[in-house]
C-alpha cells in the first residue's frame, strides 16, 4: 500500500494527495497516460472506468468515462495545459475539446511524478480548484477516500508493468 506523506494545500481551493508508491515512476506515469491502464484503475470500485481516449501532448485532449455501479456513466472531458513526459502533467476541465470552454469548470489537477529510492515513486497530485465551494464540494464526494482508493489501484497496477 502507498505511503501516506503529510504536504499541506497551497491555499484554501487546493486538495492534496501525496503518496509514495512501490512502482518505478515510469510505470505510475503509463497508468496515467495509457488508456488501456487508466481504465483499469481510475474510478474507485465499485465503480468503473469503460473508456478513456487521451492526446497526452500540450493542448491534447482527454475523455474518460467513469460509470456508477448501477451503470449510468459520468464523461470527464478535459485538456492537458502541460505535460512533461515521465515527471508532470497538468490537465483541466475548463476546457473540453479544443480548447472549447466548460459549461462549468471545476478544477485543475497537477501531477508529479519523481524518483523516490529504488524503484518507488513520489507521486503528489494537487487538485486545484475555481472556488473554495467547489473544494468543499469535492472534499464532501469523498475525494481523500476515493484519490486514495484509486491510488492504491493505481500502484497494484504499475506493480505488474
Amino acid at each position: 500500500m502507498a505511503t501516506k506523506l503529510d504536504i499541506a494545500p497551497a491555499d484554501d481551493r487546493e486538495l492534496v494527495l501525496a503518496r509514495i508508491i512501490d512502482a518505478p515512476r515510469g510505470d505510475v506515469y503509463r497508468c496515467w497516460t495509457e488508456p488501456k491502464l487508466i481504465t483499469q484503475w481510475f474510478a474507485p470500485k465499485p465503480w468503473t472506468t469503460p473508456r478513456a481516449e487521451m492526446d497526452v501532448r500540450t493542448g491534447g485532449n482527454s475523455l474518460v468515462v467513469m460509470a456508477g455501479p448501477d451503470g449510468n456513466e459520468f464523461p470527464n472531458p478535459g485538456v492537458f495545459l502541460e505535460v512533461v513526459p515521465g515527471e508532470k502533467i497538468v490537465l483541466t476541465d475548463a476546457y473540453t475539446q479544443s480548447w472549447v470552454p466548460s459549461e462549468k469548470p471545476f478544477m485543475t489537477v497537477v501531477l508529479t511524478f519523481e524518483d523516490e529510492g529504488e524503484g518507488k515513486t513520489r507521486y503528489i497530485a494537487r487538485a486545484r480548484h475555481w472556488s473554495v465551494a467547489d473544494r468543499e464540494q469535492h472534499e464532501a464526494m469523498g475525494f481523500h477516500a476515493g484519490w486514495g482508493q484509486c491510488t492504491d489501484q493505481l500502484e497494484d497496477l504499475a506493480r505488474t508493468l
